[in-house]
């Protein structure tokens, strides 16, 4: 076997995982359920939303020509004829010349299309001063005006925030349909890992990778399954990563991928599946395998955490979002480069920089140092038609 069957860019290896995503299924839940979950239908309102003119302040409702002119100097007076309270079946009509206190959420009589503020009006046992005009509508949301019914509130393919919920609660969705969570299997394989509460002896390690990978699905809306640790046998390998085939809907293996002549992973894959992508031209991140077993995407992520972190980022989020029919969404900021950053032409390079007052300074360190990672606040990008960028720069930062 090869070394890397084919270096590709990081563009071909993202197209290349999009097309190996299993397509989404479906459930509904109950709306309470449905935090960070991925919309599958709209969600349109049953009703008028509001479902009939309100204020949105406390004050008088009153019909906006009246008020033409009012002043501190010269008030429009008013007859008020009495309060409205919440949740009233009925507010009533009030005829010309005349007002209603209303408060926040009120509803609107008959004969009025705007809501004075109380700070800008006076009474007077049962007259109003008016001190200011209102136009037609002023303070005031008309039925419907939020949504009509039938009208979209929600679309397919949104991350549901709790912003969301309240809305769907808003328009009577007691249920959505959203897309199931994929089951995402984890390994972690390597005769140097041992587990996190044990107390690594010379040449060994914890395993960080199983904990960094299921918690970097979970945050992107899957379930992780974790398989343990694996030891470098390859018949090992292959059980696990067959176990995990037929419980998940795909499978990530960190370590096992590397220049040596014991490819385990890739070598597995082979024999359970095929091998697409030994190899990105990708900046921590070259030894990457992407590949199908059983119609199922296993990749094969660097053994280092910094290094599996930067191409669960640049590839495999897109592979989640796929597998929910959505898009990778991703915070980002501007900043200004505080020092030069190399880089090799042909090879996209993703670095890892530290942030302060609009400012990005690169944090560097030797292959494998874990640091980086809690000294750093997200990635800077090099594209590959790049040789690297200078200080003074402007970039985007990928935020973690």
């Amino acid at each position: 076997m090869s070394l890397f069957l084919e270096v590709v860019s990081v563009s071909e290896a993202v197209e290349a995982i999009r097309r190996i995503a299993p397509p989404p299924r479906y459930e509904e839940v109950p709306l309470e359920d449905a935090l960070h979950r991925v919309l599958a239908r709209d969600v349109a309102a049953d009703i008028d939303i509001p479902g009939f003119d309100r204020s949105t302040v406390d004050g008088y409702a009153v019909a906006a020509a009246e008020t033409t002119g009012a002043s501190e100097a010269i008030p429009a007076m008013l007859r008020c004829q009495g309060r409205i309270g919440m949740g009233s079946a009925d507010a009533g009509t009030v005829s010309p010349g005349s007002c209603r206190y209303v408060p926040t959420g009120g509803a609107l009589p008959r004969g009025t299309d705007a809501a004075v503020m109380i700070e800008h009006a006076e009474q007077i046992g049962d007259d109003v001063l008016v001190h200011r005009p209102v136009a037609p509508g002023e303070n005031v949301v008309f039925r419907g005006e939020d949504f009509a019914a039938g009208k979209t509130a929600l679309t397919r393919g949104r991350v549901l925030s709790p912003r969301d919920i309240g809305v769907a609660a808003a328009v009577g969705a007691d249920r959505v349909s959203v897309a199931k969570r994929p089951r995402i299997g984890i390994i972690s394989t390597g005769n140097e890992l041992v587990a996190v509460a044990d107390t690594p002896g010379p040449g060994e390690v914890r395993d960080a990778n199983s904990y960094l990978a299921g918690a970097f699905v979970t945050e992107r809306g899957c379930h992780p399954v974790y398989f343990g640790i694996v030891r470098d046998e390859r018949s090992m390998l292959k059980k696990a990563v067959a176990s995990a085939l037929e419980q998940c809907d795909a499978v990530l293996v960190s370590g096992g991928s590397s220049k040596d002549e014991r490819d385990n992973t890739a070598a597995v894959i082979t024999e359970l599946g095929e091998v697409l992508v030994h190899g990105i031209a990708l900046a921590p991140g070259k030894p990457t395998i992407i590949g199908t077993a059983g119609g199922k995407p296993v990749i094969g992520l660097p053994g280092h955490p910094a290094s599996a972190y930067v191409v669960l980022v640049a590839v495999v989020d897109y592979l989640l979002a796929a597998m929910h029919d959505t898009t990778v969404s991703r915070r980002t900021i501007r900043a200004r480069l505080v020092q030069n950053i190399s880089s090799t032409r042909g090879r996209e390079d993703y670095v890892r920089v530290s942030l302060k007052n609009g400012e990005a300074t690169p944090v560097f360190g030797k292959s494998g140092l874990l640091n980086t990672l809690v000294q750093s606040e997200g990635l800077v990008r090099i594209p590959a038609s790049s040789e690297g960028l200078e200080v003074g720069e402007e970039v985007e930062v990928i935020l973690w």
